[in-house]
C-alpha cells in the first residue's frame, strides 16, 4: 500500500472546512460567531477553523452534541478512551492526514497555516482530561489552571490565529487572560448546571469558608451564600479581563475591535450574574442580540480610543503560571 500523502486539512478542500466550521460556530455560540464577523475575512475563516475543533473536542469529551446536554460519561474507562481519541486524531491532524472528521482536518488546516503546535493543542485537551476524571479545584490557583487548560490555552492559539509572533509572550499571555476571564464567566453562570452534571468549578476553600460542602451548594437554600462568592468571582474575571485589553491594544483595528466586542459580552455576562444576587441561577443569564449590538458599537469606540487602563493591581503572572506542572 502506498501511504497517505501529508496534505495539510487531510486532502480535504478549504472552502468545504471552513463551511462546515461556520456552520459548528453559528450553532454553537452566537457570542462569538457575532464577534467573529468583526475579523478580516481569512481572520475570520481561521477563527472559525479553531472554534469547531474546541467544540467537536468537547462534544466528543462530554459525550454531548454542539455543545446539548451532557450524554451518559460511562466508565472512567469510556471517558479515558474518548479523551485518547480526542489525542489520536488531533495527532493526526497535525502529521496532515485524514481523520475522516472535518473538524480535525479543519484544525490541521489552520495549525499548519498558523504554526500552532501540539503543545498548545495538548493544553487544551488536557482540560477535557481533568473533567474526565471528576477533578475539582481546591484553591483559587487550581481554578485558574482549569481556566487555562479550557480556555486560556485557546486564546493563545486565537492570538497565533491573528497573526501574534510566537515570541511576543506579553501579547499571548494578555491573549491567555482573555480566556481566563471568559471562563470564569462561564463557571459563574453554570454554578448549578454543573452541580446537576456532578461537576463542581468553584475552589473547595472557597466553599468551605461560606460553610458549603461540594456538591450541596447549588441547592436553591443554599443560593444565598453562593451568591456571596459572586464579587470575589467576578473581580478576578475583571482582573483577566482588564489585563486581556492591554494585549488587544496591540492587535490591527478591526482584530481589537472583534476582540474588545467578545470581552465586552461574556463581562455582561460575569456582572449579570453578579447583579442578579441569590437570583442568578434562577434561569440561565444570556446576553440578548440588541444588548450584543450595544456591546459591539462600546467596542468600537473602545478600539478607536486605545488606551485602556488595565487592572488595579500590577500585572506578575504569565500564562505559564497556569500551565502544567509536575504531579498536577
Amino acid at each position: 500500500m502506498r501511504p497517505t500523502l501529508a496534505r495539510a486539512g487531510g486532502g480535504r478542500d478549504r472552502a468545504s472546512l471552513v463551511e462546515k466550521a461556520r456552520e459548528a460556530i453559528e450553532e454553537g455560540s452566537h457570542s462569538f460567531a457575532a464577534a467573529s464577523k468583526l475579523f478580516d475575512r481569512l481572520t475570520r475563516e481561521r477563527a472559525w477553523l479553531l472554534y469547531a475543533w474546541c467544540r467537536r473536542c468537547d462534544d466528543i469529551a462530554d459525550n454531548q452534541d454542539k455543545g446539548g446536554p451532557l450524554g451518559d460519561q460511562g466508565t472512567p474507562k469510556n471517558a479515558e478512551d474518548r479523551i485518547q481519541a480526542l489525542r489520536v486524531l488531533t495527532r493526526r491532524a497535525f502529521e496532515e492526514q485524514p481523520t475522516a472528521d472535518p473538524a480535525f482536518d479543519g484544525f490541521g488546516q489552520v495549525a499548519d497555516e498558523c504554526g500552532l503546535t501540539p503543545d498548545m493543542a495538548n493544553d487544551v485537551i488536557g482540560g477535557f482530561a481533568l473533567d474526565a476524571t471528576g477533578w475539582a479545584p481546591t484553591n483559587e490557583r487550581d481554578m485558574l489552571r482549569y481556566c487555562y487548560h479550557v480556555a486560556g490555552a485557546v486564546g493563545v492559539m486565537m492570538a497565533r490565529v491573528m497573526g501574534v509572533p510566537d515570541d511576543d509572550g506579553d501579547t499571548l499571555d494578555r491573549a491567555c487572560d482573555l480566556g481566563l476571564a471568559f471562563q470564569l464567566a462561564n463557571i459563574s453562570r453554570d454554578i448549578v448546571e454543573d452541580a446537576a452534571a456532578g461537576r463542581v468549578y468553584l475552589p473547595a476553600q472557597w466553599l468551605a469558608e461560606k460553610d458549603l460542602a461540594p456538591g450541596e451548594h447549588a441547592r436553591p437554600e443554599n443560593r444565598f451564600a453562593l451568591a456571596s462568592l459572586m464579587p470575589r468571582m467576578i473581580a478576578l474575571m475583571e482582573k483577566h479581563e482588564d489585563a486581556a485589553k492591554l494585549g488587544a491594544a496591540r492587535l490591527k483595528f478591526r482584530q481589537r475591535w472583534a476582540v474588545l466586542s467578545a470581552a465586552n459580552i461574556y463581562g455582561a455576562i460575569g456582572r449579570k450574574v453578579l447583579n442578579r444576587g441569590q437570583k442568578a441561577w434562577d434561569r440561565r443569564v444570556v446576553v440578548p442580540g440588541y444588548e450584543k449590538l450595544w456591546h459591539v458599537a462600546t467596542a468600537f469606540f473602545e478600539a478607536l480610543w486605545n488606551r485602556p487602563k488595565g487592572p488595579d493591581e500590577p500585572i506578575i503572572w504569565t500564562r505559564h503560571d497556569y500551565r502544567p506542572v509536575a504531579g498536577w
